[in-house]
Protein backbone atom coordinates (compact mmCIF):
# COMPACT_ATOMS: atom_id res chain seq x y z
CA UNK A 1 0.00 0.00 0.00
CA UNK A 2 1.33 3.42 -0.97
CA UNK A 3 1.17 5.92 1.88
CA UNK A 4 0.52 9.62 1.36
CA UNK A 5 2.80 12.34 2.73
CA UNK A 6 6.14 10.76 1.72
CA UNK A 7 8.35 11.32 -1.24
CA UNK A 8 8.22 9.08 -4.27
CA UNK A 9 11.48 7.39 -3.34
CA UNK A 10 10.12 6.28 0.04
CA UNK A 11 6.87 5.14 -1.56
CA UNK A 12 8.77 3.02 -4.02
CA UNK A 13 10.87 1.45 -1.24
CA UNK A 14 7.72 0.62 0.75
CA UNK A 15 6.14 -1.03 -2.26
CA UNK A 16 9.32 -3.06 -2.93
CA UNK A 17 9.42 -4.20 0.68
CA UNK A 18 5.77 -5.23 0.51
CA UNK A 19 6.38 -7.30 -2.61
CA UNK A 20 9.46 -8.92 -1.09
CA UNK A 21 8.11 -9.82 2.33
CA UNK A 22 4.41 -10.41 1.60
CA UNK A 23 4.11 -13.03 -1.14
CA UNK A 24 0.30 -13.13 -0.79
CA UNK A 25 -0.20 -9.73 -2.45
CA UNK A 26 -1.03 -9.45 -6.10
CA UNK A 27 2.50 -8.21 -6.73
CA UNK A 28 4.06 -11.15 -4.90
CA UNK A 29 2.15 -13.88 -6.74
CA UNK A 30 4.56 -14.14 -9.65
CA UNK A 31 3.99 -17.46 -11.37
CA UNK A 32 6.90 -19.38 -12.82
CA UNK A 33 7.10 -19.54 -16.59
CA UNK A 34 5.33 -22.55 -18.03
CA UNK A 35 7.67 -25.38 -18.98
CA UNK A 36 7.43 -26.59 -22.56
CA UNK A 37 5.45 -29.80 -22.95
CA UNK A 38 7.32 -32.59 -24.72
CA UNK A 39 5.17 -34.50 -27.20
CA UNK A 40 5.52 -38.18 -28.02
CA UNK A 41 6.96 -37.31 -31.43
CA UNK A 42 9.63 -35.11 -29.87
CA UNK A 43 10.48 -37.78 -27.30
CA UNK A 44 10.81 -40.44 -29.99
CA UNK A 45 12.91 -38.14 -32.16
CA UNK A 46 15.26 -37.53 -29.22
CA UNK A 47 15.45 -41.26 -28.45
CA UNK A 48 16.27 -42.04 -32.09
CA UNK A 49 18.93 -39.31 -32.19
CA UNK A 50 20.56 -40.51 -28.97
CA UNK A 51 20.48 -44.14 -30.07
CA UNK A 52 17.99 -45.42 -27.50
CA UNK A 53 15.27 -46.17 -30.07
CA UNK A 54 16.21 -48.60 -32.83
CA UNK A 55 12.92 -48.50 -34.72
CA UNK A 56 9.32 -47.30 -34.73
CA UNK A 57 6.20 -48.73 -36.35
CA UNK A 58 3.74 -45.85 -36.61
CA UNK A 59 -0.04 -45.88 -36.33
CA UNK A 60 -1.65 -47.19 -39.53
CA UNK A 61 1.49 -49.06 -40.60
CA UNK A 62 1.47 -52.84 -41.13
CA UNK A 63 4.87 -54.53 -41.07
CA UNK A 64 5.24 -58.25 -41.82
CA UNK A 65 8.36 -60.38 -41.49
CA UNK A 66 11.21 -61.20 -39.14
CA UNK A 67 12.13 -58.27 -36.91
CA UNK A 68 15.42 -58.12 -35.03
CA UNK A 69 16.57 -54.99 -33.19
CA UNK A 70 19.25 -53.90 -30.73
CA UNK A 71 18.19 -51.13 -28.31
CA UNK A 72 14.45 -50.35 -28.31
CA UNK A 73 11.52 -50.92 -30.66
CA UNK A 74 8.19 -49.09 -30.31
CA UNK A 75 5.08 -50.39 -32.06
CA UNK A 76 2.01 -48.19 -32.51
CA UNK A 77 0.87 -49.93 -35.68
CA UNK A 78 0.64 -53.63 -36.61
CA UNK A 79 3.66 -55.92 -36.53
CA UNK A 80 3.39 -59.50 -37.78
CA UNK A 81 5.88 -62.36 -37.95
CA UNK A 82 8.61 -62.78 -35.31
CA UNK A 83 10.23 -60.27 -32.97
CA UNK A 84 13.57 -60.97 -31.29
CA UNK A 85 16.32 -59.10 -29.49
CA UNK A 86 19.00 -60.38 -27.13
CA UNK A 87 19.28 -57.22 -25.04
CA UNK A 88 16.57 -54.91 -26.39
CA UNK A 89 13.25 -53.59 -25.08
CA UNK A 90 9.94 -53.90 -26.91
CA UNK A 91 7.29 -51.21 -26.31
CA UNK A 92 3.77 -51.75 -27.63
CA UNK A 93 1.66 -48.60 -27.51
CA UNK A 94 -2.03 -48.39 -26.68
CA UNK A 95 -3.01 -48.65 -30.36
CA UNK A 96 -0.23 -51.09 -31.21
CA UNK A 97 -0.79 -54.74 -32.14
CA UNK A 98 1.84 -57.46 -32.41
CA UNK A 99 0.81 -60.74 -34.04
CA UNK A 100 4.05 -62.59 -33.44
CA UNK A 101 6.08 -64.63 -31.00
CA UNK A 102 8.28 -62.27 -29.01
CA UNK A 103 11.71 -63.07 -27.55
CA UNK A 104 13.33 -60.00 -25.99
CA UNK A 105 15.16 -58.92 -22.85
CA UNK A 106 12.30 -56.76 -21.55
CA UNK A 107 8.90 -55.67 -22.81
CA UNK A 108 6.32 -53.03 -21.91
CA UNK A 109 2.89 -53.85 -23.31
CA UNK A 110 0.06 -51.33 -23.43
CA UNK A 111 -1.61 -52.68 -26.58
CA UNK A 112 -2.37 -56.15 -27.96
CA UNK A 113 -0.01 -59.08 -28.40
CA UNK A 114 -1.21 -62.29 -30.04
CA UNK A 115 1.63 -64.72 -29.47
CA UNK A 116 4.03 -66.10 -26.88
CA UNK A 117 6.30 -63.70 -25.02
CA UNK A 118 9.73 -64.64 -23.64
CA UNK A 119 11.28 -61.76 -21.70
CA UNK A 120 14.58 -62.77 -20.13
CA UNK A 121 14.63 -59.79 -17.72
CA UNK A 122 11.20 -58.19 -17.18
CA UNK A 123 7.66 -57.94 -18.55
CA UNK A 124 5.30 -55.04 -17.80
CA UNK A 125 1.62 -55.22 -18.73
CA UNK A 126 -0.13 -51.86 -18.59
CA UNK A 127 -3.80 -51.38 -17.74
CA UNK A 128 -4.77 -51.38 -21.45
CA UNK A 129 -2.67 -54.44 -22.33
CA UNK A 130 -4.14 -57.61 -23.83
CA UNK A 131 -1.88 -60.63 -24.26
CA UNK A 132 -3.17 -63.86 -25.80
CA UNK A 133 -0.37 -66.37 -25.45
CA UNK A 134 2.03 -67.97 -23.02
CA UNK A 135 4.42 -65.80 -21.03
CA UNK A 136 7.86 -66.72 -19.70
CA UNK A 137 9.76 -64.15 -17.64
CA UNK A 138 11.54 -63.95 -14.25
CA UNK A 139 9.86 -60.62 -13.34
CA UNK A 140 6.34 -59.50 -14.27
CA UNK A 141 4.21 -56.46 -13.45
CA UNK A 142 0.49 -56.59 -14.23
CA UNK A 143 -1.53 -53.42 -13.74
CA UNK A 144 -5.23 -53.47 -12.93
CA UNK A 145 -7.23 -53.85 -16.14
CA UNK A 146 -4.61 -55.82 -18.07
CA UNK A 147 -5.70 -59.10 -19.71
CA UNK A 148 -3.47 -62.16 -19.88
CA UNK A 149 -4.97 -65.16 -21.65
CA UNK A 150 -2.44 -67.95 -21.33
CA UNK A 151 0.03 -69.57 -18.98
CA UNK A 152 2.76 -67.74 -17.11
CA UNK A 153 6.08 -69.42 -16.25
CA UNK A 154 8.40 -67.50 -13.94
CA UNK A 155 10.45 -70.18 -12.14
CA UNK A 156 11.99 -71.63 -15.29
CA UNK A 157 12.86 -68.17 -16.58
CA UNK A 158 14.39 -67.20 -13.25
CA UNK A 159 16.51 -70.36 -13.21
CA UNK A 160 17.72 -69.61 -16.74
CA UNK A 161 18.54 -66.03 -15.73
CA UNK A 162 20.46 -67.21 -12.64
CA UNK A 163 22.31 -69.81 -14.71
CA UNK A 164 23.36 -67.19 -17.22
CA UNK A 165 24.56 -64.90 -14.42
CA UNK A 166 26.55 -67.74 -12.83
CA UNK A 167 28.11 -68.65 -16.17
CA UNK A 168 29.15 -65.04 -16.70
CA UNK A 169 30.63 -64.90 -13.20
CA UNK A 170 32.51 -68.17 -13.71
CA UNK A 171 33.91 -66.93 -17.02
CA UNK A 172 35.17 -63.72 -15.44
CA UNK A 173 36.77 -65.67 -12.57
CA UNK A 174 38.51 -68.07 -14.92
CA UNK A 175 39.84 -65.11 -16.91
CA UNK A 176 41.20 -63.60 -13.69
CA UNK A 177 42.83 -66.90 -12.71
CA UNK A 178 44.41 -67.24 -16.15
CA UNK A 179 45.76 -63.73 -15.86
CA UNK A 180 47.22 -64.54 -12.43
CA UNK A 181 48.76 -67.76 -13.78
CA UNK A 182 50.35 -65.87 -16.65
CA UNK A 183 51.88 -63.36 -14.25
CA UNK A 184 53.23 -66.10 -11.98
CA UNK A 185 54.62 -67.99 -14.97
CA UNK A 186 56.38 -64.86 -16.17
CA UNK A 187 57.84 -64.34 -12.71
CA UNK A 188 59.09 -67.96 -12.66
CA UNK A 189 60.69 -67.54 -16.07
CA UNK A 190 62.42 -64.40 -14.88
CA UNK A 191 63.77 -66.20 -11.80
CA UNK A 192 65.04 -69.12 -13.96
CA UNK A 193 66.83 -66.70 -16.25
CA UNK A 194 68.43 -65.01 -13.24
CA UNK A 195 69.64 -68.41 -11.94
CA UNK A 196 71.14 -69.24 -15.34
CA UNK A 197 73.02 -65.95 -15.40
CA UNK A 198 74.29 -66.56 -11.87
CA UNK A 199 75.53 -70.09 -12.77
CA UNK A 200 77.28 -68.89 -15.89
CA UNK A 201 78.98 -66.14 -13.88
CA UNK A 202 80.24 -68.68 -11.32
CA UNK A 203 81.61 -70.91 -14.10
CA UNK A 204 83.46 -67.97 -15.66
CA UNK A 205 85.03 -67.09 -12.32
CA UNK A 206 86.25 -70.69 -11.82
CA UNK A 207 87.80 -70.80 -15.31
CA UNK A 208 89.52 -67.50 -14.67
CA UNK A 209 90.95 -68.78 -11.36
CA UNK A 210 92.33 -71.93 -13.02
CA UNK A 211 93.97 -69.89 -15.76
CA UNK A 212 95.67 -67.66 -13.22
CA UNK A 213 97.00 -70.66 -11.34
CA UNK A 214 98.59 -72.12 -14.50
Amino acid sequence: MIRMGRNSRQETDDMDNQVQYNPNTQYGNISEPARPVTTDSESMARDIKEGRLSGFVGHGTVLTGETNFQAMLRVDGVLQGTVSSDAGTLIVGTNGQVDANVAVASATINGTVNGDIVATEKLHLGRTAKVVGNVQTPKIVIEEGAILEGSCSMLRAKEALDKRANDTKATSQSSSQYSGYSQSASASDTEDEADDVLLSTDDDEEEAAEAATL
